[in-house]
């Protein structure tokens, strides 16, 4: 159950209790928890907030390394397609939208829309 609550590991939760753990993990990486730790983490590591010609990753590849916003495309919106159970999956939906709002406000603050979201959960 620990070992498989990691997302990095790829390790599949076989038993009920591994995947609530597994959610519970992954849920923490997203809303308004998730936006705090990704520019928390992204300031340590001092990468850039946004690319400022493509702020939104619409015709580049993005590069989560370089740029925090990168990270909710490359990685966050992915983890909810990763919840195993129900009550997870309806929680990282909810907490992805916030995320979706959260974006789409910080384009409309820097005069840039949010770039369309692929797949979205």
């Amino acid at each position: 159950m620990i070992e498989a609550h990691s997302y990095s590991a790829q390790i599949t939760a076989r038993t009920t209790e591994a995947k609530i753990v597994q959610d519970a993990d992954r849920l923490d990486g997203l809303g308004a928890i998730g936006i705090a730790r990704c520019f928390s983490v992204s300031g340590l590591l001092r990468r850039r907030l946004y690319d400022p010609v493509d702020p939104f990753g619409e015709k580049r590849l993005l590069d989560d390394l370089s740029n925090t916003i990168d990270h909710f495309y490359v990685k966050l919106f992915n983890t909810v397609n990763t919840l195993q159970t129900r009550a997870g999956q309806a929680e990282g939906r909810r907490r992805a939208e916030h995320m979706r709002s959260f974006l789409e406000e910080l384009g409309r603050e820097i005069g840039i829309p949010a770039r369309a979201f692929v797949n979205p959960p």
